[in-house]
């Protein structure tokens, strides 16, 4: 199911930072397990990193929220580039969850 942006667009970074690190948890367990599973993850959190990016309110964030979308990336490619792991992006994005409570 598809988030719109009108409604992505009223919570505060923490909360779409946390959903966006609930995707990639859900990457990183089905990785190497559930193919289908684990590439619906890796699509809904970059569809969520992408609808991040054009919140105009994180302007001044775009280089931090750009970067993550490229590790993200590299994570789920393999590592090559950057060395990335899902489990350790997890717990970036996860950190701004822990923040609204």
């Amino acid at each position: 199911m598809a988030v719109s942006k009108e409604r992505w667009w009223t919570l505060p970074l923490s909360a779409q930072m946390g959903n966006i690190g609930s995707e990639v948890g859900r990457a990183a367990k089905w990785q190497g397990k559930d193919e289908a599973a684990f590439w619906g993850a890796v699509t809904r959190a970059l569809e969520l990193l992408d609808i991040t990016r054009e919140d105009k309110r994180w302007k001044k964030r775009q280089p931090e929220l750009n970067r993550a979308k490229e590790v993200f990336s590299d994570a789920v490619l393999g590592g090559e580039e950057y060395g990335s792991r899902l489990p350790e992006l997890e717990n970036y994005f996860m950190k701004f969850a822990i923040r609204q409570f």
